[in-house]
């Protein structure tokens, strides 16, 4: 018997929660498939499960309507070159991951090439810029979502997509432990501890991190037995915050710890989170937070002026549980004071603590189901039915 040609896939990830996603999406395809190669944009997770990394993921780790400006020749000479390398090595599918405004441009240049293409993790079309969702239907066969309450939106506009749940649900544990994380990072057992989340891009930082710093200073201020800590997503990050926390706040005790942000969020009593992933794993971790969030200047007058923002909340935590269960603050509503004053009004809260914790329990079990099995799942039945070959009948 003749063996099956091997199944090959290529792929770009956008920097490290794409390298994540991708990590876990090769190894549920080659447990299906054992006879699987991958190449594209990767990062190392990615590379250490088999892909063949053509340029690395933190090359994509850009972001906003403005902030990709600086970049942007650089990123559509690297679209341009990967056209024309997958065209050239005809993979049976292109996934892209995450990135969208990089991706689905290629994406669509690849699927006019007569490739079978794949975009895992849904931009959020939902909540702005719903025109979007046309040209993402001409660009990709199918869309990978984590949040379940994106199929419906496509459904509406008969674009093709699957909701598979999201990996971070799988990987935080129901319960998390508290003690365990406290004592291996040095907290003491019975003290209340804020984390402080301000982003893992150091944009985010720039804008954010001054503000997390006072919200802590006016906290401590009030609340002197207070602990922080503040997991740094990146070495660079870590050096922005610092610099911040001279300038702002050297007089509060905040330790800085390199990543380790899930055991900080399963350590704390609360947190001060940027807008993005962070806030579903602190929702996973079923801590009570603030959300905070700050575009740059030409960025927010935009999505003002063109009124691009079409939902109510602009949180994860709160667009999946349905209505405003933690305070956010956007913009010019982000300042120290106002961050410290909507954490201080539900720390001690019992009924809206038990509110949180059974509202986020909901969401977690929700979420969960193996989400990198179900994306390879969905990958293979699409490729099942267009009958491409490699694959298990």
């Amino acid at each position: 018997m003749t063996r099956a040609a091997p199944l090959r896939v290529g792929i770009v990830a956008g920097e490290s929660s794409g390298d994540q996603l991708g990590a876990a999406l090769i190894a549920a395809l080659r447990e299906r498939v054992p006879e699987l190669q991958c190449f594209g944009v990767a990062g190392p997770k990615m590379i250490a499960a088999g892909c063949e990394a053509w340029a690395g993921a933190e090359e994509l780790a850009v972001m906003g309507l403005t902030e990709v400006v600086s970049h942007l020749p650089r990123l559509l000479r690297l679209r341009a070159s990967l056209t024309k390398r997958f065209l050239k090595a005809r993979p049976d599918v292109f996934v892209g991951i995450d990135a969208p405004e990089f991706n689905l441009g290629l994406a669509r240049r690849l699927h006019a090439g007569g490739l079978t293409t794949v975009q895992y993790v849904s931009p959020q079309v939902w909540a702005w810029r719903q025109g979007r969702v046309h040209k993402i239907g001409r660009a990709v066969d199918l869309v990978l979502c984590l949040l379940p309450f994106e199929t419906a939106f496509y459904a509406r506009h008969n674009v093709a997509a699957v909701f598979v749940g999201h990996p971070l649900a799988d990987q935080i544990p129901r319960e998390v432990d508290r003690e365990a994380a406290r004592a291996a990072l040095g907290l003491e057992p019975s003290a209340t501890v804020i984390a402080l989340l301000p982003g893992s891009r150091v944009g985010e930082v720039e804008r954010l991190g001054a503000d997390f710093l006072r919200g802590a200073a006016w906290l401590h201020e009030r609340r002197p037995e207070l602990k922080f800590i503040a997991p740094m997503a990146t070495s660079r990050a870590r050096e922005a915050f610092a610099r911040k926390q001279a300038q702002v706040s050297a007089a509060t005790p905040i330790l800085l710890v390199d990543g380790r942000a899930q055991q900080a969020l399963a350590a704390c009593d609360a947190a001060i989170v940027a807008s993005g992933t962070a806030t579903l794993e602190t929702l996973l971790s079923r801590r009570p937070m603030v959300v905070a969030y700050r575009f740059g200047a030409l960025t927010a007058f935009l999505l003002r002026r063109l009124r691009l923002v079409k939902v109510p909340y602009f949180s994860q935590p709160n667009l999946l549980v349905g209505r405003p269960l933690v305070p956010e603050l956007l913009q010019e509503q982000v300042s120290g004071a106002a961050l410290g004053e909507a954490l201080l009004a539900r720390l001690f809260d019992r009924e809206y603590l038990r509110e949180i914790d059974e509202a986020f329990r909901r969401v977690h079990e929700n979420l969960r189901g193996g989400a990198a099995a179900r994306a390879a799942e969905a990958i293979l039945a699409l490729l099942r039915e267009r009958g491409a070959q490699g694959r298990p009948a």
